[in-house]
């Protein structure tokens, strides 16, 4: 993966905080056996006072909150623990779904593996909440707002209303091609053909939350170029 510039990702910044639109494909903490630099070790040679707020899954773009001091830190955290913190996510899902503020409560544990999933009777309490974006013939935009925040929540939580995110395929998803939906597709016989999005379409868009001095804040990431031409496809080729 290409070398990234944090101060090429800033989409927010005051006193207190700053956020960034963070890469798919870049750690929010660091890998011991990844050579590539993780979003904290980026944040710390830009300034060696920044601390993460919280974290995205590696394959997840879109906004990440950093604090800028130690008061803003303790401030953040205690948003995050208190639920006063909404995120929105969006999701590009498998099939046509039609939510309208559908609540998925569904308990999580982690696995052996790594992965996490659905327990009754050991897992933890962990809700999200759904709303389509966006219908298209084979795909939903899906608008996600995690109110517990569990590992790969939003990932299983769609999963389980049959609506894995296109190219999830650790949690149900499948790739998604060009040739399912365009018609008189064709491809060079002698390449294989790409999917539309190499990872799951999941984009952190969105943050709200209350600065120190009580002051809303809205911060939006716009959608990487990866996510951005994917949707842009489904709009051409797959509308309703």
């Amino acid at each position: 993966m290409k070398r990234i510039k944090f101060e090429d990702q800033i989409v927010f910044e005051n006193d207190n905080y700053v956020a960034i639109n963070k890469p798919a494909g870049v750690a929010s903490l660091h890998e011991r056996l990844g050579e590539a630099e993780s979003v904290i070790e980026l944040a710390k040679k830009y300034n060696p006072d920044y601390q993460l707020c919280h974290r995205l899954d590696k394959e997840t773009s879109g906004v990440l909150l950093i604090s800028k001091h130690a008061k803003a830190y303790s401030h953040a955290a205690v948003s995050f623990e208190k639920r006063r913190v909404k995120k929105v996510y969006h999701a590009v899902a498998d099939g046509i779904h039609k939510f309208e503020n559908l609540e998925v409560d569904l308990p999580l544990i982690t696995t052996r593996s790594g992965r996490s999933a659905v327990n009754k009777q050991k897992g933890k309490a962990s809700k999200t909440i759904f709303n389509t974006i966006e219908n298209f013939r084979h795909y939903s935009l899906i608008g996600c707002v995690p109110v517990s925040g569990r590992q790969h929540q939003i990932r299983i939580h769609l999963g389980s209303q049959n609506a894995s995110i296109a190219a999830d395929e650790i949690y149900g998803g499948n790739l998604p091609y060009l040739s399912k939906i365009k018609k008189n597709f064709t491809t060079n016989k002698t390449n294989e053909e790409s999917p539309m999005i190499s990872r799951f379409a999941l984009h952190a868009y969105s943050l709200e939350l209350e600065d120190m001095d009580g002051t809303p804040l809205s911060i939006v990431a716009e959608y990487p170029k990866d996510m951005a031409v994917f949707v842009k496809q489904l709009r051409r080729f797959d509308k309703v």
